[in-house]
């Protein structure tokens, strides 16, 4: 049974699935000591997309890396679902980024030898209840690639196979790190028009780090960060198709 914390509703009014708690991460000790979370709270809504905005060394990655069960914290909790991932051993954190999470980067990590439906296999052989590889495939308009080898596809084509890959487990959250910043203007439309696609379609809840404020408009919410904490928030009235924002 969820925590009743989690029942609450978000500023876009859906329910939380996420919350982070007074989120503090330090590295190193003493005075060379780095404070990259200076008590983050956060919550994300059930199948909300929100953009996460801020310079270099605001705390972003560091946030999204604790979200997803890559990193933990220094002190803080995060809570999804009620289940509080500070308490989780090894075993558990690996199941929890395997099966709950979908990860996608600013660069597409993709095997050279295998096809983009092998690519996308490659999760959804370990997967608790996954999508088929070319049903993602096609989500991200990619179903006549499936065969080709990265080699034969485009940057965007790639990043898109690696957005299939990452929804193809139908996560719960979906954790985008800079998705288009290795990439122009008009592919970068495309793919973060995959990107709604799947938070329509599959329903994961989203987060999408980026430098580029004019993607904010696609966003239910924006979430800006700065030294570690959080600047500023708003709630977009309307959400912009990605072909109409303002590049």
């Amino acid at each position: 049974m969820s925590d009743p914390a989690t029942q609450q509703q978000t500023h876009s009014g859906s329910q939380t699935i996420l919350q982070a708690i007074g989120l503090t991460k330090v590295y190193g000790e003493g005075p060379s000591a780095v404070h990259a979370l200076r008590g983050v709270d956060l919550t994300l809504g059930r199948g909300e997309l929100v953009v996460l905005l801020g310079p270099s060394g605001s705390g972003k990655s560091t946030l999204l890396n604790i979200l997803g069960g890559l990193d933990t914290a220094t002190g803080g909790q995060v809570i999804l679902d009620g289940i509080d991932l500070g308490k989780m051993d090894i075993a558990a954190l690996t199941r929890y980024r395997r099966d709950r999470v979908g990860f996608v980067f600013q660069f597409y990590n993709l095997i050279a030898s295998l096809t983009a439906e092998e690519n996308v296999a490659l999760v959804t052989e370990i997967a608790r209840d996954p999508l088929s590889p070319n049903d993602a495939l096609k989500i991200v308009g990619l179903g006549p690639r499936a065969h080709h080898f990265p080699a034969e596809l485009s940057g965007g084509e790639q990043q898109r196979v690696a957005i299939a890959r990452a929804i193809a487990k139908r996560p719960e959250l979906l954790l985008c790190d800079e998705p288009t910043g290795a990439l122009d203007s008009e592919t970068g439309v495309i793919v973060l028009e995959a990107i709604k696609t799947v938070n329509r379609e599959v329903g994961s809840s989203t987060v999408l780090i980026t430098h580029n404020a004019a993607i904010a408009d696609m966003a239910d919410r924006v979430i800006s960060m700065r030294d570690g904490q959080i600047a500023d928030e708003y709630t977009n009235k309307t959400r912009v198709a990605p072909r109409d924002i303002n590049w």
